[in-house]
């Protein structure tokens, strides 16, 4: 049986408004994460991935009202990410409308977190959000949204994930986040091919060709995407368009 290849569409909100940056910072504003949200899924989106960028850093939790109201706009899997630090707050991430819950930072800090999460829910629930940039010939892991650096190893660390529990891998790359410049391909295929989990790259979009290629060459099951599509360069329904035009299998492709 041949799997679908998804197309995911990143929605990083901070202060309860969706923001796009190049690789993490020089924020702006793009829009309401609800309306959003609604749109992408009706242009064809196979998921939506909500961010709440600054919550780590802030240590607080998760915006839940915000991603409560998107939730419920939504039929199509949801992942929401920042500022879980327990299984607890993994139990209300979910009861909040999340299909999935995303977690990075807490996962270095206490590895467990995961193990716990996928006995409680499944490991279908429970994503580990791995952001990676080359330091000195090795992809070392950042937490709180980009600005810490770790001792990890990014391929390293993707398998321990995997050895814990965690379901989905959702990868993304410090040096590419918002470059357009296309994803990490080596960084993509040395993780995927790692693991035998499902491998969500992200950062670096900049048009249909990459995220083809980044399936295609670096072996990824899905590809996450953002400020293309904020900034009107592309449209979901153009993307899944190209993903079947390249022989990809999708779902949703006009």
């Amino acid at each position: 049986m041949t799997l679908t290849r998804r197309l995911i569409v990143c929605l990083d909100v901070r202060d309860g408004r969706v923001v796009k940056g190049t690789r993490f910072v020089n924020l702006r504003d793009v829009g309401d994460p609800v309306e959003l949200a609604a749109r992408y899924e009706a242009e064809g989106a196979d998921e939506i991935v909500f961010l709440d960028i600054s919550a780590s850093v802030e240590g607080r939790g998760t915006l839940l009202d915000v991603a409560r109201r998107t939730a419920e706009k939504l039929f199509i899997p949801l992942t929401i990410g920042g500022g879980v630090r327990s299984a607890a707050d993994v139990a209300l991430v979910l009861r909040a409308g999340a299909d999935k819950v995303a977690i990075n930072s807490a996962a270095v800090r206490n590895p467990e977190v995961l193990s716990e999460a996928a006995a409680m829910f499944g490991a279908q629930c429970v994503v580990s959000s791995i952001d990676a940039k080359m330091i000195d010939g090795t992809w070392r892991v950042y937490t709180h949204g980009g600005r810490t650096m770790t001792d990890l190893d990014a391929v390293k660390w993707a398998r321990e994930c995997e050895r814990l529990g965690a379901g989905e891998i959702l990868l993304t790359s410090v040096d590419r986040d918002g470059s357009r410049d296309g994803y990490d391909i080596e960084l993509t295929c040395a993780v995927a091919d790692a693991v035998n989990l499902p491998v969500i790259a992200s950062g670096g979009a900049g048009s249909a060709h990459d995220v083809v290629e980044v399936i295609q060459s670096g072996h990824a099951d899905a590809a996450l995407v953002a400020g293309i599509l904020h900034d009107g360069m592309t449209s979901v329904s153009e993307l899944k368009t190209y993903m079947k035009e390249s022989l990809l299998p999708v779902r949703n492709a006009a």
